[in-house]
């Protein structure tokens, strides 16, 4: 009993702070509610926040806001540290295994938590990897998050999945947690629900599928280009803010584009390319590209990436999920 009541505390420790521990010295209850209202729902997510976004919230006021800021800033490390240390929490990040060795080696271990991971590719081949990754192999040992905004989840891909690594059927799809977005105002607010979910169980990877698709509907033509920006770096902030305060693995899935100009085909020999310009390009950690290759085969390439190598690998798409293609013998 002792041993298990010290790995609760661990967790307690490791994971988010909850926001009944700023309770106090002028901050009340009440306060709490209004900020767990407003989609905070951990002290991590007060502290990442800006001041002027608090005075948003009905009821509190500049002197509260400072209050709580201060009594965030005291639980949550937000200066300086030495390289060394910083190291040291990257050295105990886990990745989530994709389900293919080729594809985990290119990734130094799999799909990284923290951050977010940005695939992009031709039609069809995206969609392979979103609705097949393992949901808690691979050392996550928590739930999944998937917001859809195409109408493209199917079920029975999990459950082939699940499967294949005899996993029961039925637990694997309690553990995922689906909703439908259907314009991008719903999508974003979809965040904050899910904020709240973290901030009650564990879990280990959100996905959206796709990131960019209700942008290109709900805001047509360039002179609306401005405010489709303003809103998808505001979700794309909120993305990594759930990343950075629960610790989970992001995956977001994108689109693309043929670049319009005359000379693309001449100087690129890829003229398709992701959208949602830099806002996105600066937003996302890694970012692959997908190919289509022979049969079920994929070609993933780091197409940019802080710490991994330009390189590419090859995969396969089955119907149990992602694996490594199959070499026929001559």
């Amino acid at each position: 009993m002792a041993e298990t009541e010290e790995q609760n505390l661990e967790e307690e420790i490791s994971g988010p702070t909850p926001l009944s521990r700023i309770e106090g010295n002028g901050i009340t209850s009440g306060d709490i509610r209004k900020i767990m209202e407003a989609g905070y729902n951990t002290v991590e997510a007060i502290a990442y926040t800006p001041k002027r976004q608090l005075l948003t919230i009905k009821g509190i006021s500049e002197a509260k806001a400072d209050r709580i800021l201060a009594e965030a800033s005291k639980m949550v490390p937000m200066g300086f540290t030495t390289a060394t240390e910083f190291h040291l929490r990257r050295s105990e990040l886990i990745s989530l295994t994709t389900g293919s060795k080729q594809l985990d080696t290119l990734l130094q271990g799999g799909i990284e938590t923290g951050s977010i991971t940005e695939v992009f590719g031709e039609f069809r081949t995206v969609k392979g990897i979103n609705e097949k990754l393992p949901i808690d192999m691979g050392g996550g040992e928590g739930k999944c998050l998937y917001i859809d905004t195409e109408g493209t989840f199917r079920p029975v891909r999990l459950l082939a999945v699940a499967e294949r690594y005899g996993l029961n059927g039925e637990e694997v799809l309690d553990n995922v947690a689906y909703a439908r977005a259907y314009n991008a105002d719903h999508q974003l607010s979809l965040l904050n629900q899910a904020a709240s979910m973290m901030a009650e169980s564990r879990f280990s990877l959100l996905v959206i599928d796709s990131a960019t698709s209700l942008y290109r509907t709900d805001f047509a033509g360039r002179g609306e280009l401005s405010a489709r920006q303003t809103h998808l770096a505001k979700f794309l902030r909120l993305l990594q803010r759930l990343a950075d305060e629960f610790g989970i693995a992001v995956l977001i899935t994108n689109q693309v584009v043929a670049q319009v100009d005359g000379s693309a085909g001449m100087f690129n020999p890829d003229p398709k390319k992701p959208i949602g310009g830099n806002i996105l390009a600066h937003a996302s950690t890694t970012r692959l590209s997908f190919k289509k290759g022979r049969g079920e085969q994929r070609i993933c390439k780091i197409y940019d990436s802080p710490c991994l190598p330009e390189s590419e690998a090859i995969f396969a798409i089955n119907k149990d999920g992602i694996g490594d293609p199959i070499i026929e013998e001559k």
